[in-house]
């Protein structure tokens, strides 16, 4: 009997940063599968050395990568893959930013959305598979017209011949070292088995046991209950209308949507549990350099931004008073649970509310090394050596928890082998 051949998945991966989605498919290829990168590109808007491709080229060399502007690059240079990854900018969404600074699509980052659907569009050839991951304040945004973003993002998907689910996964709940909660995004062609697998399938067993996400990360609806709309309207008449005059956005952390037609529900997990922890990931003392040492002078303005606050203050711009206040972080951050999420701001000396700080000998406070922030999203140690300390925290605090790819890549991949898609 002939030896089965191991499926190879051809993957652009667009905004690539330092390699996450790269990391987390490699490790999902096995004797099923594997993920083949034919092109990634990274480019970061303003900047004349560009750090994270620099890191991406240095751990997988320059083939197939593209450093350029994603809006310059012509359709005919992109080669033929079978599934586009991203993880597109999403700071006009983030909750870095105000809820009144959140621009949505019409924000500079969130236009680069446009660039994964014009690839869609225009690519003659067009990719049966996409994985997409941002913060989960996406299905929420904008502030005016709640879910507006995400629901465009579906409608257009579906006019370009996609069905497309979601969940918004919390890295620790899966046995996983960071709480960091990102929604990712799974789109299929029609054509492929796989779609027509999630059309026949009762959407609440697709959302919670059968479909790759739920394979990947099992989760439970609360209450057994979905909710039902359509996002079957004119792009601009959805831009407009979509979320006027309604408090909360109608798009749960669970949901799929087939011919313009929603299905969501809240789900919550049934993974591990939050099994890693903080205190696993920390490097021994000796190999820690003296310079991620608190200075004993600087320990209570650290203490002062950790601690709670209600106290009057006068705005820059006008000069009126106002009472402002803050409750209290754990300080220094504990060992025994997973770590809170890693933002872009953890690198430098200068005391932060929002830095980790721990004391594993119970006497000295440090801040966290770069090996420990890689690992706190799963990348090998040193993946952004050669960079300053503070571009390899900027760079970790833009990253994904790389085994949640890694589950993700694995499910899917499983799901082609079984012949279930094209």
């Amino acid at each position: 009997m002939a030896k089965k051949e191991r499926r190879v998945v051809r993957v652009a991966e667009l905004f690539a940063g330092v390699g996450g989605f790269r990391l987390g498919l490699q490790r999902a290829s096995g004797k099923l599968g594997e993920y083949q990168v034919v092109f990634s590109n990274q480019w970061e808007p303003g900047r004349r050395k560009q750090h994270a491709s620099d890191v991406y080229t240095a751990r997988f060399g320059q083939a197939h990568h593209l450093n350029a502007d994603i809006a310059s690059i012509g359709i005919d240079a992109i080669p033929d893959h079978d599934l586009v990854v991203g993880g597109f900018p999403c700071q006009d969404y983030s909750v870095a930013s105000t809820l009144r600074n959140s621009k949505g699509l019409v924000g500079k980052k969130g236009v680069l959305w446009w660039q994964i659907h014009r690839l869609l569009r225009d690519k003659r050839k067009k990719p049966d598979f996409l994985l997409l991951e941002n913060v989960d304040r996406l299905l929420g945004s904008p502030v005016g017209q709640r879910g507006r973003d995400f629901a465009v993002m579906l409608r257009s998907l579906d006019e370009l011949g996609y069905a497309v689910e979601w969940r918004v996964i919390n890295a620790a709940e899966y046995g996983m070292p960071q709480r960091r909660r990102r929604v990712f995004i799974l789109g299929y062609r029609r054509r492929t088995r796989l779609c027509k697998r999630m059309r026949v399938s009762t959407p609440l067993d697709w959302m919670t046991t059968t479909g790759p996400l739920a394979e990947a990360f099992p989760c439970a609806a609360e209450e057994n209950a979905v909710m039902q709309f359509s996002v079957a309207l004119d792009l601009s008449v959805l831009s407009k209308s979509f979320g006027e005059r309604k408090g909360r956005s109608p798009f749960l952390n669970a949901g799929l949507m087939v011919d313009g037609v929603v299905f969501t529900t809240k789900a919550t997990a049934k993974g591990e549990g939050e099994t890693a922890t903080l205190g696993s990931i920390l490097q021994p003392a000796a190999d820690v350099p003296t310079s991620f040492y608190i200075a004993r002078k600087d320990l209570p303005q650290w203490k002062y931004l950790k601690g709670s606050k209600k106290e009057p203050r006068t705005s820059d711009a006008g000069g009126h008073s106002y009472a402002y206040a803050e409750g209290a972080m754990v300080f220094p951050d504990p060992l025994d649970r997973p770590s809170r999420t890693i933002i872009t701001g953890e690198g430098g000396r200068s005391p932060s509310r929002f830095k980790h700080v721990v004391s594993p000998d119970g006497k000295r406070f440090r801040r966290l090394t770069p090996i420990e922030l890689e690992r706190l999203n799963m990348f090998p140690d040193g993946h952004t050596a050669g960079a300053s300390d503070s571009w390899r925290a900027f760079f970790m605090g833009n990253a994904l928890v790389v085994g949640v790819v890694e589950r993700i890549g694995r499910a899917l991949i499983t799901w082609i082998d079984r012949g279930r898609s094209v």
